[in-house]
């Protein structure tokens, strides 16, 4: 469950687009969604070198999807404790809300590359060939995690 003030962000949303952002040093990834429908979708991995190139390509989703509103993933530790990632993932959490002016919600998001490799594997792709897939799918879980808590909160 959300704190009071994300509630009542989430409650004013009844419909359009989302994007669910999976954070990762090296690659981030995308998901997208429509709130109405309540189904998240992987849509790209985005790989850069330098934090501008990614936020360049960040930028163009957003010009190209208009979403009402952005989530991250926020990894920690199994027990809930807080690491560097978690950290990181914040940091860039700030970043997109004041770039891009969209309200942000981070969502829980352990076990979702767990969940994500899972899901790869039982297509048949193993190993390295999940390189490419596997951030969009946890995206696509971060997202989906966001309209399943989205459905309680508007319903109660």
């Amino acid at each position: 469950m959300w704190p009071a003030n994300q509630s009542q962000l989430v409650r004013q949303f009844r419909s359009g687009t989302v994007l669910g952002f999976d954070f990762g040093t090296k690659r981030i990834g995308v998901a997208i969604g429509e709130i109405g429908i309540g189904m998240a979708h992987p849509l790209e991995t985005v790989v850069g070198e330098k934090n501008e190139q990614r936020f360049n390509i960040i930028a163009e989703l957003i010009t190209a999807w208009e979403p009402v509103m952005l989530v991250v993933g926020l990894p920690t530790h199994i027990d809930g404790t807080e690491h560097e990632l978690t950290r990181l993932s914040r940091r860039f959490a700030g970043r997109l809300e004041g770039r891009f002016k969209i309200n942000v919600l981070l969502i829980d998001e352990r076990y979702t590359s767990l969940v994500a490799s899972e899901m790869l594997r039982e297509l048949g792709i193993k190993g390295r060939k999940q390189k490419t897939k596997l951030d969009q799918i946890a995206a696509q879980q971060i997202l989906q995690s966001f309209f399943d808590e989205h459905q309680k909160v508007t319903t109660t």
